[in-house]
């Protein structure tokens, strides 16, 4: 699964690598995103990307309350097309979600063990991400997404047997665009991302807690395991 991540390039840095932009609003580096806070997304809008902030955790339209986003900050790419809550939004709301790191949590007796996984250069990345529109009782409309997911790559085994599809940067343009009637040779997409392009290593338990929101939660720290032990 993926429950948290970071997105702590600049506006500007993120525009850039993901040819698109937003121009009424500035965001603050994130080391800390979690499910229910607002996240940015990058969708197509006509011939042009336009970056998004959208509430994690995917809201259907036909929902009769919010809440349900909590359970649907995931979704299981080899289920998406066929769950009432994600197909439609699979078929027609493709999104992007940017990042630049994200975390999981190895068990290891009653105690769980914080890791982070990124890139080796360090590189902004991005999810693949579906998304909707609700609109609330009281008539106020609210864009929601969620992170699909696959089975864990070797760098993760171990830690988690899930993680979240990240996709090439050659396939974004397909994910954005594809039509519907091709939404099937998308699930080839959703596959585990190649594992030697990552590189894991253990973060502090600043991590655990939402509010704890700094670059230290990033950091790493001594753990139960070495970077060198592990690649």
């Amino acid at each position: 699964m993926c429950g948290r991540y970071r997105l702590s390039r600049p506006k500007q840095i993120v525009e850039a690598y993901f040819e698109s932009a937003l121009e009424e609003e500035e965001w603050a580096p994130r080391y800390n995103i979690a499910p229910t806070q607002p996240v940015v997304t990058v969708r197509q809008a006509g011939v042009s990307r336009i970056l998004s902030i959208m509430r994690w955790g995917l809201v259907p339209s036909w929902a009769t309350d919010i809440k349900i986003g909590n359970q649907l900050i995931n979704g299981r790419s080899e289920s998406v097309m066929e769950k009432p809550a994600f197909r439609a939004s699979f078929r027609e709301r493709r999104c992007l979600i940017p990042a630049d790191g994200f975390y999981e949590w190895k068990k290891a007796g009653r105690e769980r063990h914080p890791f982070h996984f990124g890139m080796k250069d360090d590189g902004l990345f991005a999810f693949a991400g579906i998304w909707d529109r609700w609109r609330s009782p009281a008539g106020q409309v609210l864009e929601s997404c969620s992170i699909l997911t696959t089975a864990a790559n070797e760098l993760l085994d171990g830690v988690h047997d899930r993680m979240p599809v990240i996709l090439p940067r050659r396939h974004y343009q397909t994910w954005l665009t594809a039509p519907e009637t091709e939404t099937a040779r998308l699930a080839e997409l959703l596959v585990p991302f190649d594992a030697s392009a990552m590189v894991r290593y253990p973060v502090s338990s600043l991590i655990n807690t939402p509010q704890n929101d700094v670059p230290e939660c990033a950091r790493e720290v001594p753990g139960p395991e070495t970077q060198t032990e592990l690649w």
